[in-house]
């Protein structure tokens, strides 16, 4: 059973319908058609409705789900049967066969493509050179063999006009190493005569679209195809067909695949001879019949590579042997034409003929020995015309028809032999089946003496005027009683039948009324001996090549040649005995609707394409006895987790004994019956419960999956997270030990050392460390900083302190604070030795009066009173007050102002040296330093910081900014 799709998509298996009849097949293939499942299955058989759309299902994705899996593994596809044709030729060696058939326009040759395409994307996996020649040569020769046996009809643009069937050649490992290809019945009529809205073959208007202008000057056509009477029908048909872009990619296969330069130009030469020979044109001068456009004549004799007046005699004369006797006779104008048109298509087939030929010459296997390389085996694709009926069905028709009455007899023979052989193998009994056999239409054609082709060939070989009435009478004759044929003489009053005209056969696929009108000419097939000799004669060795027959001598008497009609029965004969040697697969092809609509789904025009297609007929086949079976190993890997007793695995004696529990356990044992290697199922029902209890127990299985998986890798995460914890928990460690172990061993000696390891570099921490090393920086320092002031005297340290004083308030805000030199504190007897005496005295009395310890700071500054102005004045703080003094009166002090009374400095960012004294009592002390200090040198810095060092135990707020408010000055 195919791989599921709902059901809202229908029954992809037609075995699996409910109740077998028409309706219910119509309902479900107009279903699968509208949601977009173009394909379905008939058991083994593919049917294949045209969407008429492009569609993403062919690509390297596709293709690699199909790849050597079973026919029901996946949804149907063309690849799923082309898979399996290539398996069973690979893995037991047989030669496989895949029979496309359907209606012109239903996808037959789309199909044999991706057939193809799939085979040659599947094979060779170590790109072999060789092999991949052969492949490309295979794939190019449809681009060639479309170009010159398919033209656009009322019904397809691209319609094969002709029956193709190719063997392709593996070796043992299934590498594709040759091929062969056979054609059937060319529509050659077609050549010079095609039906309204319809065209000539691809191939005339290719060559005037799409070949350079130097070619088709040398050719003497023109590129507008409406200038030539045989295609000129088809010249006026608007076209969605790239003929420019189809004539490069034809001329690219053909050089691909191995056509000569000189083989390509004789192929265009013949083709361009046909469309002249077309507008040959014949009129009659008293008894003389003439060419009225001789100058064509000598365009086909360059064409041709011949002579001019060979050309002009084989067109106007016929030469006959009476004896030993050679008689030249005039054609009349009515025979100067059929032989014009006799010769275009006679060229035309040849050509096509040759053309097939050349390409077997290429890819056929050479040099195998079996005993060497293995046994060989085949696939063959067939892609051949379907059932035709039309308003006027006239000779073709009727072979095309005969051709699928002979491949519809076959293949329910072979669906009835393969269903009769496998209850054989399987033990299960065999009732007859009871369907349409349509051997009493075959042999109504093709039986001898009495059959409708011998009736043919024998009016075709009597003696005298025969006509088409003539055959028609010796039907109604040997034909009278036959239940299958019937025309207007044998029922008088069927008024759909025309007197001395139509006949009617009774297919398989319907009734089909034939009109006799040219059966005997197609038949006879004639062409006069004096165009074979003409084309034999041609200095192209090619086209040369094409006409060994005109090599005949005039006088020489050969065998009279088969009719067409015999040909053509001989070789389905032939391609029949061919097919049945084989393993066949089936591809059926519908056409939804006339109008190439992806929406349109046309109920009574499907309805007949099954009915004669015999889909029907081969469903009830297939249903006769069991609808479904299995391999046992194959049912219980589907179907195990159903019972308890085989999930998830059995111990059971075998497979065969599993599957009957499993459905003894379901209660479908009634419905069933157990072969030697297969369980049959005789109802779908019994295989859709079998299909619902899985669907149940697979989402309980989904979930109980789930959940393990889900409980697996979160455990698995865990673990993996655990053990990533202890590994980074160790790498810490080890980082912070190699770290420490770093710091010590570079400060190990810094005690010794002259800076106390000033000059060490630090080592770089571990991101954990950071804050450590911060902290450990900061021990380091004070270290240092404690072990250089511990050497110092109680006036250094008492210095060391005031300037870390002076730092901390004023760091970031004054460029200089005079830090790199020693503060002497008491200015005044440095800046002025000449009045350094007077000082000393007043600074003297000053300490006796007022008690102080020691002098802090003194220096001359510019004092600014409450008017804005000016005056030198000196400034001396003890350890007890700051006073205020008078340089001019031997320092003669103006103020005193004890220290507690003073609140705070205020200084200013700049260069400049202005301090601000805050007192309590708010007559605050404004100063300047600048003028009486030098230009170099700061004492601001160690101002702030000796009054903040002194004044630690109280709270001296120091002040900067820019702009300095003060109280009243003093």
């Amino acid at each position: 059973m195919a791989e599921h799709e709902s059901l809202e998509y229908g029954k992809a298996d037609f075995v699996l319908l409910d109740n077998v009849s028409m309706e219910e097949f119509m309902a479900n293939l107009k279903l699968r058609f509208e949601k977009g499942r173009i394909y379905s299955y008939i058991g083994e058989v593919v049917v294949s409705v045209n969407p008429y759309r492009a569609m993403n299902i062919y690509g390297r994705d596709t293709i690699e789900q199909y790849k050597g899996r079973e026919l029901y593994e996946r949804p149907p596809h063309l690849f799923a049967i082309a898979d399996a044709a290539y398996k069973a030729m690979k893995r037991r060696s047989k030669d496989t066969c895949i029979v496309i058939s359907g209606e012109s326009g239903a996808g037959k040759t789309e199909a044999s493509k991706y057939i193809m395409q799939y085979i040659a994307a599947i094979t060779n996996p170590n790109q072999r050179a060789e092999v991949e020649r052969v492949k490309n040569m295979l794939l190019k020769s449809n681009c060639v063999l479309e170009a010159f046996g398919n033209a656009k009809t009322n019904r397809n643009d691209n319609s094969s006009r002709f029956g193709k069937y190719m063997d392709i050649n593996f070796d043992f490992k299934g590498d594709p190493i040759g091929g062969h290809i056979n054609n059937y019945l060319l529509e050659k009529s077609r050549v010079i005569f095609q039906q309204e809205g319809e065209r000539s073959f691809h191939s005339f208007y290719q060559l005037l679209r799409g070949a350079p202008d130097s070619l088709l000057r040398s050719l003497h056509i023109q590129k507008d195809p409406k200038g030539y009477n045989y295609i000129k029908v088809g010249g006026q048909i608007k076209s969605c067909i790239n003929d420019s872009a189809d004539f490069k990619a034809v001329a690219d296969a053909m050089k691909v695949i191995g056509f000569t330069g000189d083989e390509i130009q004789t192929v265009y030469k013949i083709v361009a001879t046909i469309l002249h020979l077309g507008n040959l044109t014949f009129g009659v001068d008293g008894d003389v019949t003439l060419i009225e456009n001789s100058k064509l004549v000598s365009v086909i004799k360059d064409l041709l590579s011949t002579k001019e007046e060979n050309v002009q005699k084989a067109l106007l004369y016929r030469t006959v042997a009476t004896g030993r006797d050679i008689i030249e006779k005039q054609h009349t104008e009515q025979e100067a034409s059929y032989g014009r048109d006799a010769l275009a298509k006679a060229m035309y087939e040849r050509l096509f003929c040759w053309i097939v030929g050349r390409i077997n010459d290429i890819i056929e296997v050479k040099n195998y020995n079996a005993n060497v390389h293995g046994k060989n085996t085949v696939i063959g694709v067939l892609d051949i015309y379907g059932f035709e009926i039309f308003q006027n069905n006239s000779f073709e028709q009727f072979c095309i028809n005969y051709c699928n009455e002979k491949l519809q007899q076959l293949f329910i023979q072979l669906v009835l032999k393969q269903e009769q052989e496998e209850y054989q193998r399987e033990g299960i009994p065999w009732k007859h089946i009871d369907y349409f056999n349509n051997q009493i239409i075959v042999d109504l054609v093709e039986q001898q003496h009495k059959g409708i082709f011998s009736v043919l060939d024998e009016a075709c070989m009597n003696v005298g005027k025969v006509t088409d009435e003539v055959f028609l009478q010796g039907l109604n004759g040997k034909l009278a009683k036959h239940a299958h044929y019937t025309s207007r003489k044998l029922s008088p009053t069927d008024k759909s039948l025309e007197f001395d005209r139509d006949f009617r056969i009774k297919h398989y696929a319907g009734d089909v009324v034939y009109s006799v009108v040219g059966f005997i000419d197609k038949n006879k097939d004639t062409l006069f001996q004096d165009f074979k000799r003409l084309l034999y004669n041609s200095s192209n060795p090619v086209l040369k090549g094409m006409w060994p027959e005109g090599k005949l001598s005039i006088t020489e008497v050969t065998k009279r040649p088969l009719t067409a009609a015999t040909l053509f029965k001989n070789s389905m004969i032939s391609l029949v005995e061919n097919l049945a040697c084989k393993e066949p697969y089936y591809v059926r092809c519908i056409k939804p609707n006339d109008v190439k609509s992806p929406l349109l789904f046309e109920q009574e025009r499907c309805r007949h394409q099954v009915e004669y297609l015999g889909l029907l007929e081969n469903v009830r086949v297939r249903r006769a006895g069991f609808a479904y079976r299995q391999t046992y190993p194959r049912f219980l890997q589907r179907y195990k987790m159903i019972s308890e007793f085989t999930w998830p695995n059995h111990d059971l004696a075998s497979d065969k004994a599993a599957v009957k529990s499993l459905l003894q356990v379901c209660g479908f044992d009634h419905d069933v019956a157990y072969g030697k290697t297969k369980v049959f199922i005789r109802t779908p029902r019994t295989l859709f419960c079998l299909e619902e209890q899985r669907a149940e127990m697979v989402q309980r299985i989904v979930l109980f999956l789930q959940k393990v998986w889900r409980g697996t890798i979160a455990r698995m995460r865990y673990r993996r997270m655990r053990a990533a914890l202890i590994i980074l928990r160790a790498y810490r460690r080890y980082k912070v030990k190699s770290y420490i172990r770093e710091v010590n061993r570079r400060f190990k000696n810094v005690k010794s050392m002259k800076d106390y390891g000033r000059h060490v570099k630090w080592p770089t921490p571990p991101k954990v460390l950071r804050k450590f090393e911060d902290a450990l920086r900061s021990i380091y320092n004070r270290w240092w900083a404690w072990t250089l002031i511990k050497s110092l005297s109680p006036e250094e340290a008492l210095q060391v302190r005031a300037k870390v004083a002076s730092l901390e308030a004023l760091k970031g805000q004054r460029a200089d604070l005079g830090l790199q030199r020693a503060w002497e504190g008491n200015y005044l007897k440095r800046d002025r030795p000449d009045t350094a005496a007077s000082f000393t005295l007043v600074s003297s009395e000053l300490q006796r009066k007022d008690k102080f310890m020691r002098v802090l700071f003194s220096c001359n500054v510019r004092k600014i009173n409450r008017f804005h102005k000016a005056e030198d004045r000196a400034v001396l703080i003890t350890d007890r007050h700051l006073y205020k003094m008078d340089p001019l009166k031997q320092y003669k002090p103006m103020k005193s102002i004890p220290l507690y009374n003073v609140t705070g400095v205020s200084v200013s960012p700049g260069k400049d040296q202005l301090v601000v004294f805050h007192t309590k009592d708010s007559r605050d002390l404004v100063v300047c330093l600048q003028g009486m200090v030098p230009a170099n040198e700061s004492r601001i810095g160690e101002l702030v910081g000796t009054l903040l060092n002194h004044q630690k135990s109280s709270k001296t707020i120091v002040m900067q900014s820019s702009t300095i408010s003060c109280d009243s000055c003093d």
